[in-house]
C-alpha cells in the first residue's frame, strides 16, 4: 500500500502487520468526504497488501472516530444528489471489512460513534479502552442506522439490545460494551497497546490460512445479512436524511442546544 494514496488514513507496516489509522485528530477522527471515500478502498487495498497478514486499525489522538463530520453532513443535505456516491461507499465500506481474508483488529483507543462505531464492530477482534464510548446515535440527528449498524448490533448483543441502543443512541463505555459482548475486551488506556500486540503476535504465530479461511467461514453469515439489510438501511437513510428532523438537529448541533424534532 501507498501512502500517497491516502490523506485522511496513515499506512505503516512492522513485521507484516499493516496499522491503519484514522487521522483527522482536530477533528477526533469525524469522517468528512474524503475520509469516506478512502474508508471505501482502504480495506480492498489492505486485502490485496502484499507485506501484511494482520491488519490493525485504530485513531489518532483522543479519539477513534466521532462519526460524521457535521459540515459534511450539511452538505448532504444541501446537495440530497451526493448521498447516492455515500451509499455506494458505505456498502463497499462494510463489504470490504467482511470480504478480508486477513483479521482485522479494532484497537479502540477513544470514543467509536456512528459510523466510527460500524468500522469497529465490524472488525473481528475488538479492544477498547476501559472509557473508550461505542455508540450509534444516528438517530440523534435525525437519521436512519443505516451504514451498517442494523446488522452488526444484533448479531452481537440480541434484538432487544440493538433496539434500544440503536433506537435512543445511548452510548456505553467499553467496560460495559465488553460485558454484554459489543466488543471483546477493555483494558486500561496504558495497556491497550501491549494488549493489542501480545494478540496480534498470537494470531501472527498461528497457521495463517486456516485463521483466514476460519474468519471467511464465519463471515458468510454476516454478508448474507448485509445484502439483505444494508440497500434498505442505505435506503431508508437517504430518505431521512430529506427530513425536517435532520435539519433540525444540525442546527441544534451548531447552536448548542437541544433538538426540538417535530416528526417529518
Amino acid at each position: 500500500m501507498d501512502q500517497s494514496d491516502y490523506r485522511t488514513i496513515l499506512i505503516d507496516h512492522n513485521n507484516r502487520v499493516l496499522t491503519l489509522t484514522l487521522n483527522r485528530p482536530d477533528h477526533l477522527n469525524a469522517v468528512d468526504e474524503v475520509m469516506h471515500e478512502e474508508l471505501s478502498r482502504v480495506f480492498s487495498d489492505a486485502a490485496r497488501d502484499k507485506d501484511s497478514d494482520i491488519i490493525v486499525i485504530t485513531g489518532s489522538g483522543r479519539a477513534f472516530c466521532a462519526g460524521g463530520d457535521i459540515e459534511w453532513l450539511q452538505d448532504g443535505i444541501d446537495n440530497p444528489l451526493s448521498f447516492e456516491r455515500t451509499a455506494v461507499e458505505g456498502k463497499q465500506i462494510v463489504f470490504s471489512l467482511l470480504d478480508c481474508e486477513k483479521p482485522i483488529v479494532a484497537k479502540v483507543n477513544g470514543p467509536a460513534i456512528g459510523l466510527g462505531a460500524t468500522l469497529a464492530l465490524f472488525c473481528d477482534v475488538i479492544f477498547a479502552a476501559t472509557e473508550a464510548k461505542f455508540a450509534d446515535p444516528h438517530v440523534r440527528v435525525g437519521l436512519v442506522a443505516g451504514d451498517g449498524g442494523a446488522v452488526i448490533w444484533p448479531q452481537l448483543i440480541g434484538y432487544a439490545k440493538a433496539k434500544e441502543y440503536l433506537m435512543t443512541g445511548d452510548p456505553l463505555i467499553a467496560s460495559d460494551a465488553a460485558q454484554i459482548g459489543l466488543i471483546n475486551y477493555a483494558v486500561t488506556p496504558e495497556k491497550l497497546d501491549d494488549t493489542v500486540a501480545q494478540f496480534v503476535l498470537r494470531l501472527s504465530r498461528g497457521p495463517r490460512q486456516a485463521i483466514r479461511w476460519t474468519k471467511t467461514t464465519i463471515n458468510i453469515g454476516l454478508k448474507q445479512l448485509a445484502h439483505s439489510i444494508m440497500d434498505v438501511g442505505l435506503s431508508y437513510e437517504m430518505m431521512s436524511n430529506r427530513t425536517l428532523d435532520h435539519q433540525e438537529a444540525i442546527n441544534a448541533f451548531r447552536e448548542k442546544r437541544k433538538s426540538n424534532f417535530v416528526g417529518h
